[in-house]
């Protein structure tokens, strides 16, 4: 006999508890129609299939609902408003899992913690998964607070944010993490993607994966390394200078340098120099910077020794420094000219409370950049937190950035990586480049992946499948920027400005200042003035003020990161400054993107007025110094949002700041009208229902008190009867008895004074 299964509709769930936890919530109906009990599990499928625990929801919602969080919804590849079939499933204990993630947590999360954090929950292979505890339903003997206590001291504030991704479980098919369970990282291997056929090896030498993976994934995915410590990569793996987009500027520099330095020294001699070669090779993570090395370098027929700094930052000082001289040695044992490659060089050499084996790290490479032949380039995504000793004149005296790629160069990387995949006819990659924002090649790489993996589902029986325009599209609802994580992406759910009636002059003012700078750059610069750098949005609560940014943004292409105003406060010093700038810079490569700071008067209230140990006003301080810094933002918008504008400090919201401020007042009758009429789109509405006269009678009612009441009128017909198929006038009067308008007639009146002194 079959297992049961009911087809459901997906909602986004509006519990933060639930959120990264891996929980689903059905109504108590469908778990007893399926026979489960809560917190059993269940297999859902959408676009992918996952699993997860199933919790009860309110006994009052939808019975034909799934609520989701943006975790599940990403890894089952739907969005609100999708079908999924759930089902219950069959869970094993787990007695393996591995896990990749960000560089991060990879260097600051033991085995251990990692188990502590993942313990009673259900994973299966491909999904992302947060380091949030499951403590809705803790695990017997599970300690939640010491192991968020642990995850904090190991990465700080941020580790919430923290996705990683299940590699493998053993044994297969969904699995639950026990106290038995063996966690481990996946060494080296880059998230979701799998790694193709290697290069042919050498004798002496073994295929392994020590490095993390570059960005042109399907190019060099293996490298040869000799005693699973030092890599040195084989030629056949490494992609032509042709095939990288975007970086021609730096490859012919860093090709100048190389040539001076290792095919001219004798020239460089005549000029009373030397031919010492460091370089720091900065940029967006992915984009791109340990390709363009080794791209390079075989072009100018240099040899590559590959040493990956989280690898080696974790192991013990003594045998951190003897791996480091190791290779050294081998680059420098032959009379061939040889690069030293330092990936991450900012986990070895951190810019705050570097190690003590950051002294033995730089003496070490100022000692081997003496010798002839011989260079060092080291990469990191972060060239502000790398120690600032490694700039000195007799180490890394040079420096080269790669740019985030643009439309332009997006369209190039994805004629490279499509250029042997099977396509059907009239595939263009342009429009898939202009709704890419943010993207760099890792990405690109990771949408071919979700394209194919789409279009093997849509063409399971045809011999000869292909990769269509809508595969491409799909696997855009799916895909983030690296710089991005699930966690603060703002979900449109298909939103755009389109779709909000009236508030004209609102929507005006939003794509004046937002979408304006980001779209039509060209135009302020012909004109001879600077965008806007923010807006203040402001208005009465429940007046869809989050609502309209999420329009904004689908509308834009935009990527967002919506942030709660307290969400960035810690009480330990620096961490909130700190968490500031995190924000703007993961921001900035992602451009163009939107900073949504909700609630912003809880994160930049007057300052002097706190009763905060003063954190308040370090984070305004940040906050200015952000928004109009020595280092300008580009293709960054700050939006703030708030009910309490008079609460907001002064100097955020002057000329070069926040200087524009968009009021949202209550919808007025028509307004009310438009609104019923989008909450009731899929609400059968009986024939002496008006909304026109009764959105008339709902004088003070906000936003989402409108949307409340067709709710209400909905449960009031299913209280009568389950087998209700309309809402009736009846219903609507009724509803209006249990919702009552929440606008407050005081606070509405302060906010219409304060718009006036805004006119």
């Amino acid at each position: 006999m079959s297992a049961p299964q009911i087809t459901l509709t997906v909602r986004h769930t509006p519990s933060a508890l639930d959120s990264r936890r891996g929980v689903v919530r059905l109504h108590p109906e469908v778990l007893d129609a399926l026979g489960l009990m809560a917190w059993d599990a269940v297999r859902v499928t959408g676009a992918r299939v996952s699993s997860a625990l199933a919790a009860p929801s309110d006994a009052e919602g939808i019975p034909g609902v799934i609520l989701l969080d943006d975790v599940t919804m990403s890894n089952l590849g739907v969005t609100e408003g999708s079908e999924v079939v759930v089902a219950p499933a069959e869970v094993s204990a787990a007695k393996t899992v591995t896990v990749a993630g960000s560089r991060i947590a990879s260097v600051s999360l033991s085995p251990h913690t990692l188990r502590l954090a993942l313990i009673g929950k259900v994973l299966t292979v491909g999904d992302a998964v947060s380091l949030l505890p499951q403590d809705l339903a803790p695990a017997p003997g599970s300690d939640v607070s010491a192991v968020r206590g642990r995850l904090s001291r190991a990465i700080g504030m941020t580790w919430t944010n923290e996705l990683l991704t299940v590699t493998a479980t053993e044994p297969s098919g969904p699995v639950a993490v026990g106290p038995s369970t063996v966690v481990s990282w996946r060494d080296g291997a880059r998230t979701g993607e799998a790694a193709p056929a290697a290069a042919p090896a050498r004798a002496g030498t073994t295929l392994v994966r020590s490095t993390p993976a570059t960005p042109h994934e399907d190019f060099i995915d293996a490298e040869i390394v000799e005693d699973e410590r030092i890599d040195e990569v084989a030629e056949e793996s490494v992609p032509p200078l042709s095939d990288l987009a975007g970086s021609e500027s730096a490859a012919r520099k860093l090709a100048e340098w190389f040539d001076l330095a290792f095919h001219r020294p004798e020239l460089l001699a005549k000029l009373g120099t030397s031919a010492h070669l460091g370089v720091l090779l900065s940029g967006p993570e992915g984009v791109g910077k340990a390709t363009l090395v080794r791209a390079v370098a075989q072009a100018e027929k240099v040899r590559v020794v590959s040493l990956a700094a989280p690898n080696i930052a974790v192991l013990d000082p003594n045998v951190a420094a003897a791996r480091l001289r190791e290779a050294i040695e081998q680059a420098t044992r032959d009379e061939d000219p040889a690069v030293l490659l330092i990936t991450d060089i900012d986990a070895l050499l951190p810019a705050s409370q570097p190690p003590p084996l950051a002294t033995v790290v730089l003496d070490d490479l100022r000692k081997a950049l003496r010798n002839k032949g011989f260079a060092v380039v080291a990469t990191t995504g972060r060239a502000e937190s790398t120690d600032p000793r490694l700039r000195a004149a007799d180490l890394l005296d040079r420096e080269l950035g790669l740019p985030l790629p643009d439309a332009k160069t997006r369209t190039e990387l994805l004629r490279v990586l499509l250029r042997d995949a099977p396509l059907e006819p009239g595939v263009d990659v342009g429009p898939i480049a202009e709704r890419t924002p943010g993207f760099v090649a890792a990405d690109l790489v990771a949408l071919r992946r979700d394209a194919a993996l789409r279009a093997a589902l849509r063409q399971r029986d045809v011999d000869e499948p292909r990769i269509s325009q809508q595969d491409l599209l799909d696997a855009l609802t799916t895909v983030r920027p690296i710089s991005m994580s699930t966690s603060d992406n703002l979900a449109t759910g298909g939103l755009t400005l389109d779709d909000v009636g009236n508030m004209t002059d609102v929507k005006q003012s939003l794509t004046e200042a937002v979408l304006w700078p980001l779209r039509y750059p060209d135009s302020f610069a012909r004109l001879g003035v600077d965008p806007p750098r923010g807006v203040l949005l402001y208005g009465p609560p429940g007046g869809g003020k989050t609502f309209l940014v999420r329009a904004l943004a689908g509308t834009g292409a935009l990527n967002v990161f919506a942030v709660k105003g307290a969400e960035l406060m810690d009480k330990w010093v620096g961490e909130s400054e700190r968490a500031v700038r995190e924000l703007f810079r993961r921001a900035a490569e992602a451009a163009p993107s939107l900073i949504f700071l909700d609630e912003i008067d809880a994160l930049a209230p007057r300052r002097g007025q706190s009763s905060d140990s003063g954190v308040s006003d370090r984070v305004v301080a940040a906050l200015l110094t952000e928004l109009d810094g020595v280092e300008p933002m580009r293709e960054v918008v700050v939006l703030g949002a708030t009910n309490r504008p008079e609460l907001v400090d002064p100097a955020l919201l002057r000329p070069g700041r926040l200087e524009r401020r968009v009021y949202v007042p209550p919808p007025d009758a028509h307004a009310r009208e438009a609104i019923l009429a989008a909450s009731a789109k899929n609400t059968p509405l009986a024939s002496d229902v008006d909304l026109a006269a009764y959105a008339a009678t709902l004088d003070g009612y906000s936003a989402a008190d409108c949307a409340a009441l067709i709710r209400e009128a909905a449960l009031t017909a299913m209280r009568e009867s389950l087998e209700a198929k309309e809402v009736t006038a009846a219903h609507l009067t009724k509803a209006a008895e249990t919702v009552r308008p929440s606008l407050d007639p005081a606070q509405l009146a302060a906010l219409e004074a304060y718009a006036q002194t805004q006119v």
